[in-house]
């Protein structure tokens, strides 16, 4: 079965960090683009960081320039979204998905079921 899953989620003051993860099972991520998307509440979905293959990284989002950034290990076939300096408005469910190789903001081929990321104190 082919999948992604998030981890590393939950609440945290303003200010501070989480480091979400994406890890693939049943696949291998080495050949694909990895995206970082949010939605929060009653707000459309939403782009923040996209790696590609080869280990480029595509911002999205104006509001995370200098404080979330992308990587990917693909020895562990994971890939990371760290996130610092966090807001209330960070507060969302982030999905991480996939699509070959080069990063988009559309026509990805799976899909995680997301995690919570609330901000608040």
């Amino acid at each position: 079965q082919l999948q992604l899953v998030e981890s590393g989620g939950g609440l945290v003051q303003p200010g501070g960090s989480l480091r979400l993860s994406c890890a693939a099972s049943g696949f291998t991520l080495d050949y694909y683009a990895i995206g970082w998307f949010r939605q929060a509440p009653g707000k459309e979905h939403e782009g923040v960081l996209c790696i590609s293959s080869s280990g480029g990284s595509t911002n999205y989002a104006d509001s995370v320039k200098g404080r979330f950034t992308i990587s990917r290990d693909n020895a562990k076939n994971t890939v990371y979204l760290q996130m610092n300096s966090l807001k209330p408005e960070d507060t969302a469910v982030y999905y991480c998905a996939a699509r070959w190789a080069m990063c988009a903001l559309k026509e990805y081929d799976y899909w995680g079921q997301g995690t919570q990321v609330t901000v608040s104190s």
